[in-house]
C-alpha cells in the first residue's frame, strides 16, 4: 500500500493545533468507481459506471474476476451507468444484494441479485430481479444512492429527471417517484412491500406510497449515521449552490424544498408551499474556488482515528477538496488534491473510510497523522459566538490573525468582503440587516471555514 504525501492540512495557521486529513493511496486500476461498499465482512466491493462490480481485498489487491458484470444491461454515458449497490442485512445467509443502473432505454432499474452458490466472490448473473423501473425525461439527475437503514427497508435516492430547473416539477410532485427518497420492504414475494408507516401510504391523490422524503434535486450521495440516527444528504445544486441535509431517520414527509429553493436562496417558487413547512439544509457553499459539484460521504465512526469521530467526510467534484462538517454544522475545507475528480465515499466493515477518484480509478484511505485520544481528540474547530448577534461576532480558536471574513446572504448576495478580523477577533456586522448569513473565514485564497450566522 503506497502512502501519498498528500497531507491536506485543515489551514494549521488558521486554526489552532488543527491536523493533517491524510489520503493513503489503497487501490488502484479501477474505471469509473462511482460507490464502494462492504457485506459485512473483511472486503470492499467497488461500483463502476460501466456495469460492472470490482473486490478490493484489505491488502488493495482488486480481484481479477468480476463480482457482476451487467454491462450489457447498463447505460453508460455521462450521468448514466451502475450507480448504486446495496447488501441485505441478511445478506451472509440469504445472498441477496441490490443495485441501481440506468437500463439500455436509460430509465432507472433497482434490482436484486444473488452472489453465487459456489463462489463468494461471484454473483449469479442470471439471478435477476426487477424491483423498480422507472420512466426518465432526460439523461442527466439520476440520484442512485441505496442503502439499508435499520429498520431493515431499503431506501432509495432518485433524481428530478434531469434538464434544468426541474422543469416537470417532479421533486414538488409527491405522487412522481423522482427528486425523491423511496423507502420499500424488499423482503416480499413480489417486487416489493409498502412500509405501512411511510406517510404517504392511503392518500390515494397525494403522494405515491414508495416516497418517504421529496423535493430533492439529485442527491450524490446519502448516508446514515446510525450513531445520532440522522440522514446525512448532500444535494447537488442547480448552478449556484451545494447543500448538505441532516434529518433524523424517523422524520417522514419532509420537503427539501427544490425547485422552489436551491439551498436556502429563491429559485423558482412559484405554486410552492410556504417556506415555513420545509426542510432547509445545515450547511451550503457556493461555487467559488472552482467548486460545482457535491459529493456525500459518510460521518466518521471508526475506531482507528478518535480525531475524527463525529465529523461527516464530503467532497467536490470539481475543486478536488474534501470538506468537513463539524459537530456545529461549520464547514472546514482541506486544500485541494490536484488532478482528483472525487466521485464517491465507502466505508469498510469496521468503519474506515475510504474515498475515489473517478477521472483515476484510484480508491484512498482517510487517516490523520494523530492516533492518540489523549492528543486533539477534536479537530479544533473555530468558534463563532454569539449566534444570532447583533454588532458584532466573535471567533475563538482563531490563529491567523492576518485571515479575512466574508459574510454572504442566504440569496447569495455578499454583504461583507474581504475584511479584517479585529484584535479581539471579532468581526463588525453593526450595519448588516437582520436575517439568515453565513460567515466565511479565508486564509490566503481558499476558503477554509464557514458557518450559519442570525443577525438579529
Amino acid at each position: 500500500m503506497k502512502n501519498l504525501l498528500f497531507s491536506v492540512s485543515i489551514f494549521s495557521s488558521l486554526i489552532l493545533n488543527a491536523q493533517n486529513i491524510n489520503l493513503e493511496e489503497f487501490a488502484t486500476g479501477l474505471s469509473n468507481p462511482v460507490e464502494i461498499t462492504n457485506a459485512g465482512d473483511s472486503r470492499l466491493f467497488v461500483v463502476q459506471q460501466d456495469g460492472i462490480i470490482k473486490i478490493v481485498q484489505p491488502n488493495g489487491t482488486v480481484n481479477a474476476a468480476n463480482f457482476l458484470n451487467i454491462s450489457s444491461k447498463v447505460t453508460f454515458n455521462g450521468e448514466r451507468g451502475l450507480l448504486g449497490l446495496a447488501f441485505h442485512p441478511q445478506y451472509s445467509t440469504n445472498g441477496y444484494f441490490f443495485v441501481y443502473y440506468n437500463n439500455t432505454d436509460g430509465n432507472i432499474t433497482l434490482s436484486r441479485y444473488t452472489v453465487s452458490t459456489t463462489d463468494p466472490n461471484a454473483a449469479d448473473p442470471n439471478s435477476e430481479k426487477i424491483m423498480l423501473n422507472i420512466t426518465k425525461p432526460f439523461t442527466n439527475h439520476n440520484g442512485g444512492s441505496i442503502h439499508f437503514a435499520p429498520d431493515g427497508n431499503l431506501w432509495v435516492i432518485t433524481g428530478d429527471g434531469g434538464s434544468g430547473g426541474d422543469p416537470n416539477n417532479n421533486a414538488q410532485n409527491k405522487n412522481a417517484l423522482l427528486g425523491k427518497m423511496l423507502r420499500i420492504d424488499v423482503n416480499a414475494t413480489g417486487p416489493y412491500n409498502i412500509p405501512s408507516d411511510n406517510p404517504f401510504v392511503g392518500t390515494s391523490v397525494d403522494g405515491a406510497d414508495e416516497v418517504w422524503a421529496y423535493g430533492l434535486r439529485n442527491a450524490w450521495k446519502f448516508s446514515f449515521d446510525i450513531t445520532t440516527g440522522n440522514a446525512m444528504i448532500a444535494d447537488v445544486g442547480q448552478g449556484a449552490i451545494e447543500e448538505i441535509n441532516k434529518m433524523p431517520i424517523t422524520q417522514a414527509g419532509l420537503n427539501y424544498g427544490w425547485r422552489c429553493y436551491e439551498g436556502n436562496s429563491t429559485y423558482n417558487t412559484a405554486g410552492c408551499p410556504n417556506s415555513s413547512t420545509l426542510t432547509f439544509p445545515v450547511a451550503v457553499y457556493d461555487h467559488s474556488g472552482g467548486k460545482c459539484s457535491i459529493t456525500g460521504g459518510y460521518v466518521y465512526r471508526g475506531t482507528q482515528y478518535p480525531s475524527l469521530q463525529g465529523r461527516y467526510f464530503f467532497a467536490d467534484y470539481c475543486s478536488s477538496q474534501i470538506g468537513i462538517l463539524n459537530t456545529d454544522n461549520s464547514v472546514i475545507w482541506t486544500s485541494a488534491y490536484s488532478g482528483s475528480s472525487f466521485s464517491t465515499f465507502g466505508q469498510n466493515a469496521q468503519k474506515d473510510l475510504f474515498v475515489a477518484a473517478l477521472n483515476t480509478g484510484k480508491i484512498y484511505k482517510i487517516t490523520t497523522g494523530t492516533l492518540s485520544t489523549q492528543e486533539n481528540t477534536h479537530l479544533n474547530e473555530l468558534k463563532m459566538y454569539p449566534n444570532p448577534a447583533s454588532k458584532k461576532v466573535f471567533i475563538e480558536g482563531l490563529q491567523d490573525k492576518n485571515s479575512t471574513a466574508e459574510i454572504i446572504s442566504a440569496e447569495g448576495r455578499r454583504v461583507l468582503e474581504g475584511t479584517k478580523i479585529n484584535s479581539d477577533n471579532s468581526v463588525d456586522i453593526s450595519g448588516i440587516p437582520s436575517g439568515v448569513y453565513y460567515l466565511i473565514l479565508k486564509s490566503g485564497d481558499l476558503k477554509s471555514y464557514s458557518q450559519k450566522l442570525i443577525v438579529k
